[in-house]
Order: C-alpha cells, then structure tokens, then sequence
C-alpha cells in the first residue's frame, strides 16, 4: 500500500487556536492521520506530522497551507527560527511502495495548486527542486521573509508555482520530497562526554580536523582545517552527557536510512567502542519510524545468526528491539513507533479474530463477501508456504535445500502481507461503489459526475479481485516450488497451499465476472478479462499439476 508522509512547518508556535484549527483542517480529510504537532513557543513555530494515501495527503496538506494563509500574518510574525513564509515548509516524505520521484510529483502537483488557488509564490526545493541550487533549503530561505520583497523584482527568483509579488501576508512556501529523517541515540556505558563525542566524530559523514603527532590541528595552504571524512554518509552525529539517564550517548540524524541504516552504525559504534574499553548499552529511537527501516534491521541480525527470515514482520521487527536494545530506555510499543502501524485504521477486517470475522460474513451486512473471502484463503495459501519453507530449514536431510527453503521462507510472508491487505481493498472497493451509486442525480452535471465516480469505483470493485488473482498465481508457483523441496512431513500443508491459492483464484475470478456488467469502458472491459481468462487458466493448470504430485508422493 502506498503511504506517504507529510511535515508542515508553520509560522506560529503560539496561538493555540490557530494551530487548532490548522490541525482540524488535516483531520478533517479521510485517509490521513495527524500524528504529531510540535509547537514551539520560542521559535514560534509548529511542525506538524501527517500520514496516510498520497492523493489524500496532497489533499489535507493543501487545506492546512490554505488555513494558515488565512489566520497567520507574516508582517507580525518574530521568531528565532529561519522563515519566509506563514507555511515556511511543506516536505513530502515516501514511507512505503513509493518512490522518491513519485513524491516530487506530488509536491511539484501541491505547488501548482497553492500558487494558482492561493496565490502564494511556492518555491520547491530538495529533491524537487527545479534548479541544482534550489536544492538547498538555506540558499532557497536566503534572507528569509524580509528578503521577498525584493526577490519578486529579480528575474532569477521567479517562483516555481504561484505569481512572482510579493503576497506581503503569506510570505512564500518552499515544497519538497525528501528522505525521511530517523533521529537515533546510542547509549554508552561512561558518562564522560567526550568519549562519545570521539566515536561521533568518527561516525558523521563530515568527519573531524586531521592532527599531527603532537595532537595540533593541520590546515591547508589558506588556512583552512583538513578534515578526515567519516566512515557513514548522510550521518550526522555528536557526542552528549544525559543527565536523566547519567550516561553518555551519541545522537545521531540519518538522513537516507536506505543508505545508512541504524543497524550499520550500531555495529560500527560497537566495534569502535570496544576499542576503547566502552560497552554499547542499548539503543533509542525518537520519533516514528517506517516499517522497512525496522524490518531490515531485523533481517539484518537474523541473517546473522543464519535464522530464517521467513517469519511473521512483527517477529522480525522484535528481533530488531531485542537486537539493538530499543526497549532499554523505555517500552518499545511497535504500534506507536512504526508509522504504518500507528496510522492503521482501527475497523480493519484482517484485524477481527476468526470467528469475528466469519459471525459478520454470515450476516446480511452487504460487505465482507466472496472478495474478502478470496484474499482470506490466499493470505492462508501464503502462510502454509512459509510454514513449510520453515519446517524445512535447519532439519536434518534436507541440507541441500537450505538456501532455497530460506529463499522461498520470505516470498511466502510477502504474499501473506499482500493477501492480507486485499482483506479489507476488496470490502473498501465495495463500499466506495455504493457511496458513488448514491451522489445525487437531479442536474446533467450531476448525472455526469456520478457517473463518472460510478465507473471509476467499478473499475476499482473489479480491480481488488483482479489483485488477488494476480497473488494467487504467484502463490501457485511458490506452492509448487515448496512441495518440491519441502520437508516430506508437511507435504499435505503444501498441497492445501496449492489448492486454498487455486479457491482464491476462482473466487476472485468470480468477483471479476460480477462486476463486469457495470463497467461502460469498453477497452478496459476487453483487456481486463483476457487478462482474468489468461490467469484462471495458469492458476488450473499448476494446480492440477501440484495436486497430482503431492497426490502421489502421499501414497
């Protein structure tokens, strides 16, 4: 599922009923989650903190930044912190199945929105910028609120979006995408300060100042220190004494966990305190977190210790705690601390108990129905694979298939999560065609909207199935690759995989059929069931195949 994060900064850290009502703004868009909102009484001003679906975070951000221009005025604002703008900042961060480039987008599409309809000069910045110097935050921020006037007179600063005046009110806003931030602490077992400060200078991409034997600073021709470079990239990091906690830590931003994880550098601090006689206590993450960032940390270690990485993701995600010490501080609550997680809808169909969830099946609630139910016997498919991959790993006689048992391990979690999700896209999909059945009908506009919003929701009603469908093929051919080197014990289970893969085929199938009628596009109506047709006819023949096998092999 994509998701998206969005953090505002505003230019009012003071006025409670302003930022209220900034706050109400966001929430009042669906499929976004206020998560944080940081005021700043000092620096007068607020960063707020949002996630959910990209379109509906385009949405609450554009509604926030139109609040704002209507209660904040920038010829009263003062201030500590560098700004230009009642809406100084308006990031856009990926969080999962996104990439960096789809952000800009939506950045570059927030932007023309807020300089059309607000006329607000918008300027974007980092990896949307439109100029290579635009890049940098500071040089697009230079002399701040003061400064607009006269940049609305230099061609050069002619905004990316909105009109090159100066909107005396409102300032200019600065829209971006950029990496997500993990603000990260490892704790030490000294108090001395500088011994933390030692290994962060040693960690942080901008290194220390290179000294000779006798300990004095070295520095070039003009003048200037020679820096050693450190070991980490987009690692920022200094050395400090908690007094809470009366020890030392090193506080670390990373800027591009993708590239520098918190797990390298745990490992590297490790090892270069050890050297110096200090332990590696624990660790602490502030703030949230995406998901990826912990599961990496958890294949990471259990890779390590050649332990299968086919489990469930909060299991790995526990290993990642327990690895690196998370809990040591204070409780490590994955559903507080990992966005996906925190921003989870709390109605969810995957989250009822079994028979929760069959008691509501058999109602005459419209939703869940056959779809649901489809993507149910697929996430079961998924699990019965990855149970037999970890069945598989690890025993004796089945040495020559390790490394495929620990391969095949994971494929088969990924299509349980994916399966999982169709759970509740399926009864959404649904719903979504009934909210659009009933928009009104009395003028030609109207007509023309809800039918346009009728074939749009049909089209999505028949693409949740055809979802599932694709999985289910997918869950077919891992079925097939596990009954074959699977531990002969749980050959049964593989079959079942087979055959619970092949129910959620048919079904989907038969989601697809039934919502066909309604769809009024001929072209996507023609392509969408060869494609159906082609799968169906993939998925019967694999699992005929694997049924025959495992039929035979149980004799």
């Amino acid at each position: 599922m994509k998701l998206m994060e969005c953090v505002p900064n505003f230019s009012e850290g003071r006025d409670k009923g302003i930022l209220d009502a900034i706050a109400q703004s966001i929430r009042a868009v669906k499929n976004v989650v206020l998560l944080d909102v940081d005021p700043g009484a000092d620096t007068n001003r607020t960063v707020f903190t949002m996630a959910g679906e990209p379109e509906a975070v385009v949405e609450a951000a554009f509604q926030a930044i139109k609040t704002a221009a209507e209660l904040i005025d920038m010829r009263q604002h003062k201030g500590a912190h560098p700004r230009m703008g009642a809406t100084d900042v308006c990031p856009f961060i990926p969080i999962s199945d996104m990439t960096m480039e789809e952000c800009a987008e939506y950045a570059r599409k927030l932007g023309k929105r807020v300089g059309e309809e607000l006329s607000i000069p918008v300027y974007l910045y980092e990896n949307a910028a439109s100029k290579p110097e635009w890049q940098n935050l500071a040089v697009v921020r230079s002399g701040e609120y003061e400064a607009l006037p006269e940049k609305a007179k230099d061609p050069y600063w002619k905004p990316d979006f909105g009109p090159h005046a100066f909107n005396a009110k409102s300032g200019a806003t600065a829209i971006s995408a950029r990496e997500f931030l993990i603000a990260y602490n490892i704790n030490l077992n000294t108090r001395d300060k500088k011994k933390a400060h030692d290994i962060a200078l040693s960690i942080r991409e901008s290194g220390k100042a290179a000294r000779d034997e006798n300990g004095k600073m070295i520095r070039d021709k003009d003048g200037n220190k020679v820096m050693i470079p450190g070991i980490f990239s987009h690692c920022k990091a200094v050395g400090w004494y908690i007094d809470e906690y009366n020890r030392a830590q090193i506080s670390i931003n990373l800027t591009n966990y993708k590239i520098t994880p918190p797990y390298a550098v745990l490992d590297k601090v490790r090892e270069l305190a050890s050297e110096m006689g200090i332990q590696v206590t624990g660790s602490e993450l502030v703030g949230l977190l995406p998901k990826a960032a912990l599961i990496e940390a958890g294949k990471h270690y259990l890779n390590k210790m050649n332990e299968s990485t086919g489990i469930p993701e909060k299991m790995i995600m526990e290993t990642a705690i327990q690895s690196m010490g998370l809990a040591e501080l204070a409780p490590f609550d994955l559903d507080k601390k990992v966005i996906e997680y925190a921003i989870a809808r709390k109605d969810s169909l995957s989250d009822l108990t079994v028979k929760g969830f069959c008691d509501l099946l058999s109602t005459d609630a419209p939703a869940p129905g056959g779809g649901s139910v489809a993507a149910l016997c697929l996430a079961m498919s998924g699990a019965l694979s990855a149970m037999v991959s970890n069945l598989t790993i690890g025993k004796k006689g089945y040495e020559n298939v390790q490394e495929k048992a620990l391969e095949l391990a994971p494929q088969a979690q990924d299509i349980k999560e994916r399966a999982i999700h169709c759970i509740d896209v399926d009864t959404d999909a649904f719903y979504s065609m009934m909210d659009a059945m009933r928009l009104p009908k009395k003028t030609e506009e109207e007509i023309a909207h809800r039918n346009a919003e009728i074939e749009k929701s049909t089209q999505g009603a028949i693409n949740a199935p055809l979802s599932t469908l694709r999985i289910s093929h997918e869950a077919l051919l891992l079925a097939k690759e596990v009954a074959k080197i699977g531990n002969i014990n749980a050959l049964s289970d593989a079959g079942v995989a087979a055959l619970t893969a092949l129910a959620a085929a048919k079904a989907a199938n038969f989601n697809v059929l039934i919502n066909m009628a309604g769809v009024t596009d001929e072209n996507y109506k023609t392509q969408t069931l060869a494609a159906a047709s082609e799968l169906i006819a993939k998925c019967c023949a694999l699992a005929e195949e694997i049924e025959q096998d495992v039929a035979t092999r149980l004799l």
